[in-house]
């Protein structure tokens, strides 16, 4: 359990190293991910550090990479993932990397703009194409096919909708009056502006336009975004100098792209020839472009993850070049950083290989510092531990060197869930999903989802097997499956009354004395409770139990633990005066109720003589509180009020001693450390000081005064601490009341889902009673899965976590330390 029990002892070094061997030794201890190196320059901004000029090069490498690999993505091409690990390239390299980089940029975005070029000319010769065809058609219709020149416009029927034609008002023509030579505006515009443009020409022209529209069958491909686009091709038809202009600033505005379209069927026809010419031209030329830009970016995707992890590396190590310091000679750089005591000669190694690689002559000097400030909290976890140790950390970090409450969490945490969650049927659905994710597991972590509820589940998978694992065993006790039981061992019960003497009597409960035989069910609980009409006052009195009494130990548990901890900072005072004191008010009252629970199991019996039988076992509640209270319980004859000789004065004893712990509590440990810094102070004063006069009388008065404050402070610290370990006591105890709550809530969920909803399918006959049921088992397991694994196991969850930090941790773990964040190459990949 070594470190994960307490973790790892740390030391903090002194790394004199040579300039140019630095960039291979820190590369090697980025491989190593062994040391937490400390800024050494934190009055620096990033700009004026010696390597920012570095650092800016690897982020634009990094830029150029993220654009190419969106390009790749963009076109649906496989990034190729060869596992591989590429140690970082030499300063020397990155020249190369710049350069290929480079290149390849330019020569993507060459190809990209000129892609675009071509699709912008391929839109245009497109759009032109379709109006060419469709205003051929609005030609004829309007009468110009033979003398496009002249119109005779018509006022039309305000009740045939025409199609989008808008004729104008006050200054048109009737028909059968002059001809007049009309000009007239064609192109495209986008089928979501189209209302709008309509209302504009009608208002900006008062009407004295004729537009004609139609859409586009196909949709239109954006030559920048790629985005295909719904277009409608129009005409205009107007008549002057002065509508021209308007109708052109319109078209603008709205952004409609407006085509020369030539005036007789002749030109347009020789003009569409053309178009479809040069259409068929671009396309062969793009279709060459996109052949080179796909073959390009293969060529990038094979290479790029390696890219990446490459900059990757080089930026992460100028990054912490950047906290070194330099000497007066600018030759040696001076870095300081953490490393677990057990790693001292594989970091030197990993030093010593960095050194040869440069082909430095003078070896990196490591020497040990002595320091006051608190090392870092280093736990070694692996797949399986790590999941429980993140709980712990989730609460907070544990101080240096401090019992880690990790691996006992490994057990305590699934059983209590269990207790709360027990069912047979519910834990092997919990189990087999876990399973599923451990089999998987490689699959997975190489995935790297970015849903985050999916990640939450496959990092706890190993905590869920063993919840699941754990209530498949409880749902045995317990005799659960999905809210039935089963009959393994046969039922110790047997029934003693005659048919008529049942059917006459609706309410009879079968009595122990007579209807029990002369062992009990073998494993759990016996099967025919889950007949019985008083099945919930029995598990209720059964849960309640055994809650107080795994909650008591769990207590009482944590209370020891602080023992080693005490042992470990050499608070050997603490021990008498902290430890002491409360493993005795705790055993006295709450392990002393715990021992009146089991009393009372193996005393009294359905077949004893009555003054240790059903009718004289006391109420264990009422025993307690009467036992506080210095009260006797009254009893009625032939009953006794004690369960044991002696049980009076044990108990005055009990409490008496609780009562004692208490001051012991409060007084002790402040008494004791007064009277060390008094001594303290005492030798101080006795070993030196020779200040005289004004001088020395204020000294005096000042240290006077700090004793003063800080002597108040710890009388209020030291009685927050003991009222709060008193009351929390009692309001622990209680909490743990959860368990037997929410294992009877949990149990009575899955039998009114069984009553409400797959009863009812099994009740249904023949054919069609086998088709209501696969319906009604559908809606079952939907509902079980749903509300009693996911919704349940999550509640059970957060009462599980909040009895760990809460109720036990609270009783030996401070959790103010922080985290040892190594320098690794493979964290720094992982986070990008």
């Amino acid at each position: 359990m070594g470190s994960l029990f307490r973790s790892e002892e740390m030391a903090l070094c002194q790394l004199f190293i040579q300039s140019e061997s630095a960039y291979a030794c820190v590369s090697e201890l980025g491989e190593l991910g062994l040391v937490q190196f400390r800024d050494l320059n934190p009055e620096m901004s990033a700009f004026q550090r010696k390597f920012v000029n570095e650092v800016r090069r690897c982020d634009e490498m990094e830029r150029k990479l993220r654009y190419m690999e969106k390009e790749i993505k963009k076109n649906n091409i496989l990034i190729l993932d060869t596992k591989e690990n590429p140690k970082a390239p030499q300063p020397k390299e990155m020249i190369n990397l710049e350069a290929m980089f480079e290149k390849l940029e330019n020569e993507l975005r060459e190809v990209n703009q000129n892609a675009e070029t071509l699709k912008r000319n391929f839109l245009e010769l497109t759009e032109l194409k379709y109006i060419l065809r469709k205003t051929q058609i609005f030609f004829e219709e309007a009468g110009l096919g033979v003398k496009p020149q002249t119109y005779v416009p018509l006022f039309p029927d305000p009740g045939t909708g025409d199609d989008q034609q808008l004729l104008m008002g006050e200054e048109g023509m009737r028909p059968g009056g002059q001809h007049h030579k009309l000009g007239f505006v064609t192109g495209v515009v986008h089928r979501e502006r189209v209302p709008a443009f309509e209302r504009m020409l009608w208002r900006a022209c008062r009407g004295n336009v004729y537009l004609r529209m139609t859409e586009i069958e196909c949709f239109l491909e954006d030559p920048t975004t790629s985005n295909l686009i719904p277009k409608v091709v129009f005409i205009i038809f107007f008549q002057g100098e002065q509508l021209k202009i308007r109708v052109k600033k319109i078209c603008e505005g709205f952004r409609a792209t407006v085509y020369p379209c030539p005036d007789t069927p002749a030109d347009r026809r020789d003009m569409a020839i053309g178009v479809m010419t040069r259409i068929e031209d671009l396309k062969i030329v793009l279709g060459q472009t996109q052949d080179h830009r796909l073959r390009v970016l293969t060529a990038a995707a094979k290479h790029i993850r390696n890219w990446f992890i490459k900059v990757g590396k080089i930026k992460a190590i100028y990054h912490t070049l950047n906290s070194f310091n330099l000497d007066v000679t600018q030759k040696c750089l001076i870095a300081e950083f953490w490393e677990p005591l057990s790693d001292e000669n594989t970091i030197q190694q990993a030093l010593r290989r960095g050194s040869e690689q440069s082909g430095s002559s003078i070896p990196p000097i490591l020497n040990r510092m002595d320091t006051l400030e608190e090392p870092p909290t280093y736990n070694r976890t692996n797949k399986f531990t790590a999941a429980f140790q993140a709980l712990i950390d989730a609460y907070g970090v544990a101080n240096y060197r401090e019992v880690n409450p990790a691996p006992f969490t490994i057990i305590t945490f699934p059983f209590l869930f269990a207790i709360m969650f027990g069912d047979f049927g519910h834990g092997t659905i919990m189990f087999l999903f876990a399973t599923w994710m451990v089999i998987n597991e490689r699959y997975y972590s190489a995935k790297k989802s970015n849903n985050e509820i999916w990640n939450i589940f496959f990092g706890g998978r190993y905590i869920i097997l063993l919840m699941g694992l754990f209530s498949i065993y409880t749902g045995f006790i317990y005799n659960d499956i999905f809210s039935k039981s089963v009959n393994i061992f046969g039922s110790s019960w047997m029934v003693v009354n005659d048919v008529d003497y049942i059917m006459n009597n609706t309410h009879l409960e079968l009595d122990p004395k007579d209807a029990c035989r002369d062992s009990p069910y073998s494993v759990g609980m016996d099967p025919v409770w889950q007949l019985a009409e008083n099945k919930i006052r029995f598990l209720n009195a059964y849960k309640m139990k055994i809650s107080i009494i795994f909650g008591v130990i769990h207590m009482l548990f944590g209370v020891v633990l602080s023992i080693w901890n005490y042992t470990y900072y050499k608070k050997t005072s603490s021990i008498f005066t902290m430890f002491l004191p409360q493993v005795i008010f705790l055993m006295a009252l709450f392990f002393y109720l715990v021992v009146l629970i089991f009393i009372k199991w193996v005393l009294y019996g359905p077949t004893n003589p009555v003054e240790t039988g059903p009718f004289c076992a006391p109420s264990i509640l009422i025993t307690f509180i009467n036992m506080v209270m210095f009260k006797n319980t009254p009893v009625n004859e032939p009953c006794s009020p004690w369960m044991y000789r002696g049980q009076q004065y044990l108990q005055y004893l009990l409490v008496f001693m609780a009562g004692i712990c208490i001051p012991w509590m409060l007084l002790t440990k402040p008494y004791l450390l007064m009277k060390e810094k008094k001594k303290m102070l005492s030798n101080q004063h006795n070993n030196g000081e020779t200040e005289t006069g004004i001088q020395s009388q204020k000294g005096k008065s000042n240290m006077h005064a700090e004793e003063d404050a800080d002597t108040t402070e710890m009388w209020i610290h030291q009685g927050i601490h003991t009222i709060e370990y008193v009351l929390g006591s009692i309001s622990h105890t209680a909490s743990y009341l959860r368990l037997w709550a929410l294992s009877l809530a949990h149990g009575q969920l899955a039998e009114v889902l069984w009553n409400m909803v797959l009863r009812r399918g099994l009740e249904s006959d023949g054919f069609i009673g086998g088709f209501i049921l696969w319906i009604v088992f559908a809606f079952w397991a939907i509902l079980t899965v749903g509300i009693l694994v996911l919704m349940e196991g999550l509640s059970a969850f957060l009462h599980t976590l909040r009895l760990h930090w809460v109720e036990f941790q609270s009783k030996f773990y401070t959790g103010t330390g922080y985290s040892f964040m190594p320098f690794s190459f493979e964290a720094i990949l992982d986070h990008n």
